[in-house]
């Protein structure tokens, strides 16, 4: 099964069972070991774009928000086991011309980096695929905050739900985090590792 490791911040790596590592929005943290066949990047504030962090080689594939957002159409990407499709991402500081989010397909799980956003009407539609773990910012001062992210949640009817972006100059603040009242949160602390498992494979243990 995939697996995610949380960097801090919006930071994270997943490895998929094939072996094949994605970085999304490098910046924070720890755990740039590996050497990346995909790096997606959700807009390029300093905060979310830091790609000389990650280790690459020729094959290394980059993915930013302008080659994701093409004249209002997000594009979607198939690469080394993941299925990528962009999708909206905006709010008051976040120009939504100018950031994405992604969804991300791969070892049979859905995942939701939401990237930088508030809550946006197109979040209904978003969660018809079937979210197994969202990821999305609660800072409450560039973004939505605890109570407006666990409301998101709801809407995307995620399985799961990683609280992420907690506090500007942070890896992570455990008390914004503990302020989000979706059930099915997971407080993942900077360099924990998750396994991505599908429903059926949280059932069989």
């Amino acid at each position: 099964m995939a697996k995610l490791l949380y960097q801090g911040h919006a930071s994270c790596r997943i490895e998929n069972k094939a072996g094949k590592i994605l970085y999304l929005d490098p910046f924070a943290g720890e755990g740039y070991t590996k050497t990346a066949n995909l790096v997606l990047i959700t807009h390029e504030h300093y905060d979310h774009n830091d790609i000389t962090l990650v280790p690459m080689d020729e094959r290394t594939i980059i993915i930013r928000h302008d080659q994701a957002l093409i004249n209002g159409h997000y594009f979607s990407f198939d690469y080394f086991g993941y299925h990528i499709q962009a999708v909206p991402a905006y709010n008051k500081n976040h120009n939504r011309n100018e950031c994405v989010g992604f969804l991300i397909q791969t070892d049979g799980v859905t995942i939701y980096f939401s990237g930088d956003t508030s809550k946006i009407p197109e979040m209904e539609e978003i969660g018809k695929v079937g979210i197994d773990c969202a990821l999305m910012p609660i800072d409450g001062e560039f973004n939505m905050g605890p109570a407006e992210a666990s409301e998101c949640a709801e809407i995307v009817h995620a399985r799961h739900f990683i609280p992420i972006h907690s506090h500007v100059g942070l890896l992570f603040d455990m008390k914004q985090a503990m302020k989000v009242t979706y059930p099915g949160a997971m407080l993942v602390r900077p360099g924990n590792l998750v396994e991505l498992k599908t429903a059926s494979e949280e059932k069989a243990k």
